[in-house]
């Protein structure tokens, strides 16, 4: 069985959101899925998507900190800098963290672990609401 939908994801400022009951709310097929793989899509160059220890919001903050130190707006050597001075950079952190997740679904839900959720990474400081394809392949 296969089912794709796209979903809209609502703005969020720059940063690291936790986004997994927002897309499991918004796949109501998932339900049917006793096996299966999720593939998420980012239909977004300047954001990304990582799955990572969804508790503490420590974790948020220092990936925050290291990517926005290590990949800085307004660095003299940017060249595409039409659209702002965090354009490029989020460009670039999109790059290192990726577009999409495959992840394995078990009786209707996805099957993370204890402490692992699906994050938006926002790394404009106005990107607006982000979309992405879901696909569902299962049982």
């Amino acid at each position: 069985m296969w089912h794709q939908r796209q979903l809209r994801l609502q703005p969020r400022p720059r940063g690291f959101h936790l986004v997994t009951g927002e897309v499991a709310g918004g796949l109501p097929e998932l339900a049917g899925y006793r096996i299966g793989l999720a593939h998420l899509h980012l239909l977004h160059t300047s954001a990304s998507l990582t799955l990572n220890e969804n508790a503490s919001p420590d974790v948020r903050h220092d990936f925050a900190t290291w990517f926005d130190g290590a990949v800085p707006d307004g660095a003299p050597y940017w060249t595409h800098t039409t659209e702002g001075p965090d354009d490029m950079p989020a460009h670039v952190k999109s790059a290192l963290l990726g577009f999409s997740l495959t992840l394995p679904v078990r009786e209707g839900r996805f099957a993370l672990g204890t402490w692992q959720g699906i994050y938006l990474c926002e790394h404009r400081d106005h990107g607006g609401p982000r979309s992405l394809i879901v696909t569902l392949q299962g049982e």
